[in-house]
């Protein structure tokens, strides 16, 4: 157990502190909307009628998206683009580049070759950005449920999903969370440049100048 958790403690303390903020933003974010059902005159809705909301569903999927765009643009941006200096960037001399493959048995589609290799060449862009469609429905039914409960208390009618996909609330909710994650990408990106952390990949060495590009 203790080997498997030395192995393992990157993914599973994440895993820990993404659980314990979901269960947070679901606590918070339950008490909130009751809050402002109070304020609108109407009775409280438990747990589980807020985990299907659309206060909750739309929330939870525009961050989800926003992370999957991000991640899922970064690895291919990273496939042919460069930053000189930066830890996050391949060497701008391919000749620099480390090729070395540690010892073990390959990944199945790589020893299989033809379609199932090259598949596999793209497969981690492939999922985040499959994950990145799936969040981004999900947000866009989550948000349109939730204009569908608000309207008719402001006395508006009903609107269509694609209106809704359409209009401005829908694309201020998704744009204001895209670029506060492409500022965050850039922001390691270019503190990479000049700045360290000790023993950290997404560092480079302490004493390495500002000038070597990755890590």
């Amino acid at each position: 157990m203790r080997s498997y958790l030395r192995e393992n403690g990157l993914s599973l303390t994440l895993a820990a502190i993404f659980l314990a903020c979901l269960l947070g933003q679901v606590h918070f974010g339950h008490a909130a909307y009751n809050d402002d059902l109070a304020r609108e005159g109407a009775a409280p809705i438990g747990l589980d009628a807020y985990l299907r909301s659309g206060h909750f569903i739309s929330a939870l999927m525009e961050n989800w998206e926003s992370e999957f765009l991000q991640m899922g643009m970064y690895v291919l941006l990273t496939v042919h683009l460069r930053q000189r200096g930066s830890a996050e960037s391949r060497p701008l001399d391919p000749s620099q580049e480390g090729g070395d493959i540690a010892p073990g048995r390959k990944p199945w589609p790589a020893r299989k070759g033809g379609a199932c290799r090259a598949l596999y060449e793209w497969s981690l862009s492939i999922a985040l950005l499959s994950l990145f469609a799936v969040a981004f429905i999900g947000h866009a039914l989550g948000s349109w449920r939730l204009e569908a409960d608000e309207r008719p208390a402001a006395g508006l009618p009903g609107e269509s999903l694609l209106a809704h996909v359409t209009g401005a609330q829908f694309w201020f909710e998704s744009m204001q969370n895209w670029q506060s994650e492409f500022l965050a990408v850039l922001t390691l990106v270019v503190l990479s440049i000049f700045l360290r952390q000790k023993d950290s990949p997404q560092s480079k060495p302490v004493d390495a100048p500002n000038s070597q590009t990755g890590a």
